[in-house]
């Protein structure tokens, strides 16, 4: 194993420390119990709090995405282990007051249980705290890693239009159904061609073969649709395409988001040409391409791969998505 670290056991401390010194004008880091809020916080009194989570290895989410006009607070916790609820409480108590908050959580077994028991510590403590669980995974109905869908790519695109319902001022029954549209217009599935190696572990998550793929894996490294062999670009996407577009479903006159993600491993060069057969396979269905996100923003370690995710939008998400957003790793508007 080669990897760029001192002690694998403190990676993820060594990491936020990183993140703290590099973009403290943003946000700041909290440890004992670990999470990463605005450099303002807390904001009790402004907007409902917009807080997310989940296991370290996946960066920038969620942590990248702390600042303003999207996440209040990012609770991390071990490489591709669910935080504790202490941690979330934490997090909670330092940005939700009297408008409430909102938890956007993947579906694992251990983030949906973590994430509900600190929203029910709040709500004891007299917080209007609500959980929105997202599985936009189309790859696998169940898995040993979640009970139903994944929630993958689509967590980028819920944090950051969920993030500006709460900027403008919405309610959270309002926030709360922003969100809910959202995951029910969203579908994602992702292939791998290599596997990423764990700090602690020091060996690669799984094996395979020169000439195969995983198609439909999860951000962990957890088993996908099927192993397949491997496939030039056009035929990789088109089959990725045809996963999303089929679940969601898509029809002819859609406007779309799309999102084109490096797993961690995959170079900006192949990642483009991939954006671009898939822009081209959604043409060919009548389906329009209006928002696009092209990078490296929901990573598994070093995993070679891609995953599409595709929003269908209406002028409601296209407006939240395209307001202003400063966050380390996404920055646009005024």
């Amino acid at each position: 194993m080669k990897k760029i670290l001192n002690d694998p056991e403190t990676v993820v401390t060594d990491s936020l420390r990183g993140l703290a010194a590099a973009h403290g004008d943003l946000l700041r880091v909290e440890y004992e119990p670990t999470y990463v809020v605005r450099a303002d916080a807390p904001e009790r009194t402004r907007g409902v709090a917009v807080i997310s989570g989940g296991g370290s290895g996946h960066e920038p989410l969620h942590t990248g995405f702390v600042g303003h006009g999207m996440l209040h607070a990012a609770v991390p916790g071990p490489v591709f282990t669910s935080p504790t609820p202490d941690a979330v409480q934490a997090a909670i108590s330092a940005t939700t007051g009297s408008p409430g908050g909102l938890l956007l959580v993947k579906n694992y077994t251990g983030d949906v249980l973590n994430f509900e028991t600190a929203a029910e510590l709040a709500s004891a403590d007299g917080l209007d705290v609500r959980t929105v669980v997202i599985d936009d995974d189309v790859a696998v109905s169940d898995s040993t890693f979640t009970a139903g869908r994944r929630g993958v790519g689509g967590t980028v695109l819920l944090e950051k239009i969920v993030g500006g319902a709460s900027e403008r001022g919405d309610t959270l029954d309002d926030v709360e159904a922003v969100a809910r549209k959202v995951v029910d217009r969203v579908r994602s599935v992702g292939v791998a061609l290599t596997a990423p190696t764990v700090p602690h572990v020091g060996e690669p998550s799984f094996e395979l073969g020169p000439d195969e793929i995983e198609f439909g894996i999860g951000i962990h490294g957890e088993p996908g649709r099927e192993r397949i062999p491997m496939e030039n670009a056009e035929t990789l996407v088109d089959r990725m395409v045809s996963a999303v577009a089929t679940d969601l479903p898509l029809s002819g006159g859609d406007d779309v988001l799309l999102f084109t993600n490096s797993m961690g491993g995959t170079p900006p060069l192949e990642t483009y040409l991939a954006h671009g057969i898939a822009e081209r396979k959604l043409a060919d269905r009548g389906v329009s391409v209006t928002r696009r996100l092209v990078g490296p923003y929901i990573t598994s370690l070093e995993m070679q791969g891609l995953s599409i995710t595709v929003l269908r939008l209406d002028r409601e998400l296209a407006d939240l998505w395209d307001a202003p957003v400063t966050t380390p790793a996404l920055r646009w508007g005024a």
